[in-house]
């Protein structure tokens, strides 16, 4: 058994507030001069117009981009809905519609296109935007060839130490007798050069002996 069909109140709702604006935008667009079937053509622009701003902006919220334009066009078209409504409303005298509604009559046919072609057609995005970083070129390690590390300089072999020089144990003892007088005389040590000098040896035999007296 099929169910009996339900009356949708919003539905009923939605399709009698659709007929009066309907019927006041054609009301105002025929005082504002547009007579035939341009009055019943301006109600159609701007229905069309709010539906069709209204699917861009779900569209638009779903894929989690900028909803501002369809946003501005769903006023534009929700203000010329509601502007109608409260000038037919008595509160605009119909037989004497003012210049600057005439004006706005009369253009909203370009404005409602200029809207409409956004919408289906939204301008690209910003060309000033960073463009993406270039792709990394990955190179193949394996097959380049690894440089060998260079071998470290060799050091400079040690030089041998001298051998020491022998030194007679008298020799020593004259030496120290000699450090010692010079020592009470001049109240200082002796100068090696004055030692060596008093002793008659080589160099190398003096810095023994000094070696030795240390």
């Amino acid at each position: 058994m099929l169910p009996k069909p339900r009356l949708d109140a919003v539905l009923v709702q939605a399709v009698i507030a659709g007929a009066l604006s309907f019927a006041h935008l054609h009301d105002l667009a025929e005082a504002a001069g547009q007579s035939g079937w341009k009055a019943w053509a301006y109600p159609v622009s701007v229905d069309l117009l709010l539906v069709a701003a209204w699917r861009r902006l779900r569209l638009l919220r779903d894929a989690g981009e900028p909803v501002r334009s369809a946003w501005t066009w769903f006023t534009v078209a929700l203000a010329a809905s509601l502007g109608a409504n409260v000038a037919t409303a008595g509160l605009l005298d119909l037989e004497q519609v003012p210049a600057w509604l005439r004006i706005l009559v009369a253009g909203w046919p370009a404005l409602a296109f200029l809207g409409g072609t956004l919408l289906v057609h939204p301008a690209p995005a910003d060309a000033s935007a960073p463009e993406s970083a270039p792709a990394v070129i990955e190179r193949d390690v394996a097959a380049e060839p690894v440089a060998e590390p260079e071998p470290a300089p060799a050091l400079p072999a040690p030089e041998p130490l001298p051998e020491p020089v022998p030194v007679p144990a008298a020799l020593v003892e004259h030496a120290r007798k000699l450090c010692a007088e010079h020592l009470a005389r001049t109240g200082s040590p002796i100068e090696s050069d004055s030692l060596r000098a008093r002793l008659g040896v080589p160099p190398a035999m003096a810095d023994a002996i000094t070696a030795q007296l240390a």
